[in-house]
């Protein structure tokens, strides 16, 4: 397994809010994390990416123990945060370059997730100065610049307009389609539809249900849902 979670449990005062998550993702599996706001999907991405430590529970990330070998898990996987920030202080550019750094990786892979992610005309452009929409794509280059076994993405089409949105759903799935572990997190069906083949559907800091989306469709076609209403009912 590429990604494991057993038994997680996170408090925040006298919030519960994951109780007891377990689930696992296989090596080049494209999963949805499912779920309302609140519900969860946020917290257990953080746990995943070593920024969360959970009250209870394990985290594996490519066989690592997130919590025990922190550096071997992070080393494996990218992860986009949900309103993902970039350093503010520094171009779209020397972003990057920061990053590539980091990785210890050369010039050549930051011109290459420039042009993956059309970034070339932002190069010398402020973080702080872009858009939304820009920032997003700018966090999108920065998790993925490293070719990561595992991506862990919140939300990655937020901010995006729809011809973005298409670009980066592209992208995405040929990342998958090379062997990329994709988890991700989103509150909307149709992203899940597109983007993965199983869904994960936590409510309340619950699993309630996991499967291929396939059989959520079947569920719909023999009752006569929609697949949405399908999931709002099992998150009941």
């Amino acid at each position: 397994m590429c990604i494991s979670a057993r038994g997680l449990v996170k408090r925040f005062g006298n919030v519960v809010a994951l109780n007891g998550v377990s689930f696992d993702v296989q090596c080049g599996d494209a999963v949805a994390l499912l779920g309302p706001n609140g519900a969860g999907k946020s917290t257990t991405l953080r746990i995943l990416a070593g920024l969360l430590r959970p009250d209870s529970g394990s985290a594996q990330v490519c066989g690592f123990d997130v919590q025990r070998q922190p550096r071997e898990a992070k080393a494996c996987l990218g992860f986009l945060p949900e309103d993902a920030v970039p350093f503010l202080n520094l171009t779209v550019r020397e972003n990057l370059e920061y990053m590539a750094v980091l990785r210890g990786l050369g010039d050549s892979v930051v011109d290459e997730v420039m042009d993956l992610l059309e970034l070339r005309d932002l190069a010398r452009r402020m973080a702080s100065s872009l858009s939304r929409g820009n920032r997003q794509r700018l966090a999108i280059a920065m998790a993925i610049m490293h070719k990561p076994k595992v991506l862990l993405l919140d939300e990655p089409l937020n901010y995006l307009d729809i011809p973005t949105q298409e670009k980066v759903i592209a992208l995405l799935k040929e990342l998958n389609s090379k062997g990329t572990t994709m988890l991700v997190s989103t509150h909307i069906m149709s992203i899940a539809e597109r983007l993965t083949r199983r869904v994960i559907v936590i409510n309340k800091g619950t699993v309630v249900w996991q499967g291929e989306i396939n059989e959520l469709r079947k569920i719909a076609a023999d009752t006569g849902e929609r697949i949405e209403e399908v999931v709002a009912r099992l998150m009941r």
